[in-house]
């Protein structure tokens, strides 16, 4: 199972609004198949496994991160191919809650005389898919906030200067981080200040940018920008309020950029629950927040933040520098939403800190 899980990573980010899922088939204390799910969401990974394993999986164990699916959709069901195949036993993690599924693929397995255990490393497997299971249980996606400052909290000096406040190692980890996420989502001031390009440039990874969106209320992203320019090769989202200048949401369209309209909250910015419920309708199951300092203080004013990476460098800037996180009207210290530690690495001279929402 321990292997079924690392062949699930190898989809984070590619294969959404599916789940990224690992497959292994055992038989004669060897694997005879390996598979995961596939780029778009298909094939599935049991599907991959059987390929691999051909003939050798019958009478195979199967071990799987999710529930193989037992629903007719664009392609036939998994149970029905592990069956045809004459596998032995199954090893499930954890059951899928998609209504389509929830429980029925088990069942099939079992009736058919399959010996099937399901709860092997669950703990894991929920982690591992926690964006596709949010996004199921409450229509949105699962939201990191990603965040590069010094020790004392800045994220650019008063002039806002920003690059590079971390080093290459974090640099590169950064970029790792974009390719394992459906999208990474910026706000309009991050754009006007640095114009960023929000790909992943790391040697063979060049095909693993998500999309890219940028909230924007008053459409205020440049024509010249980076973003705007590379549209038309790494899909660009701009979210705006409702009603904005149709000349202006013509120009973005034109370049290639796909422009939504969002209804504002209360203080007429953007409605960033209502925004990330409309991401959630897209498919999309983990976003990464890369800021700036307005987005992140929003995002944690209305617990929306889900995972906190933290980029900390060993330097400080001082009290005139730009703080990670604007001001979000706490007044008292019970209001303070609690996170749980992960862990800490070192990157060269850097450290990355990572937090997740607490329960």
């Amino acid at each position: 199972m321990r292997s079924a899980l690392a062949l699930a990573r190898r989809g984070l980010g590619r294969v959404w609004p599916n789940p990224a899922v690992g497959a292994v088939l055992v038989r004669g204390g060897r694997v005879v198949g390996r598979g995961w799910t596939q780029p778009g969401g298909r094939p599935h990974a049991e599907t991959e496994a059987l390929a691999r394993a051909g003939e050798a999986a019958a009478g195979a164990t199967l071990y799987v991160t999710l529930e193989p699916c037992s629903h007719h959709g664009k392609t036939p069901p998994c149970v029905e191919a592990l069956l045809s195949a004459g596998i032995a036993r199954a090893v499930i993690a954890i059951e899928d809650p998609d209504p389509r599924v929830s429980g029925r693929g088990i069942a099939r397995l079992r009736e058919a005389g399959v010996e099937t255990v399901l709860g092997v490393m669950a703990d894991e497997a929920l982690d591992l898919n926690a964006g596709f299971l949010l996004r199921l249980a409450e229509g949105r996606p699962l939201v990191t906030l990603k965040l590069a400052m010094t020790l004392d909290g800045r994220i650019a000096t008063r002039t806002g200067e920003s690059r590079w406040i971390t080093g290459e190692m974090a640099r590169a980890r950064a970029h790792l981080m974009r390719a394992r996420h459906d999208a990474v989502v910026v706000g309009s001031g991050t754009v006007l200040a640095d114009d960023p390009l929000l790909n992943v440039r790391l040697p063979g990874l060049g095909d693993w940018s998500p999309l890219r969106i940028v909230l924007d209320g008053r459409m205020r992203l440049p024509l010249t920008s980076a973003l705007v320019a590379g549209a038309r090769e790494t899909p660009t989202l701009l979210v705006t309020l409702e009603g904005g200048d149709r000349l202006r949401r013509r120009a973005y369209v034109d370049c290639g950029v796909e422009v939504i309209d969002a209804p504002p909250g209360a203080d007429a910015a953007l409605d960033l629950k209502h925004v990330l419920s409309l991401l959630g309708e897209r498919g999309l199951t983990r976003i990464l927040a890369e800021g700036g300092s307005r987005l992140a203080a929003a995002l944690l004013r209305w617990q929306l933040v889900d995972r906190l990476a933290i980029f900390r460098a060993p330097g400080m800037i001082g009290g005139d520098g730009l703080p990670a996180a604007e001001g979000f009207g706490l007044e008292h210290l019970a209001e303070i939403e609690a996170l749980t530690p992960e862990d800490t690495i070192a990157l060269g001279p850097d450290r990355l800190e990572t937090y997740r929402r607490a329960g």
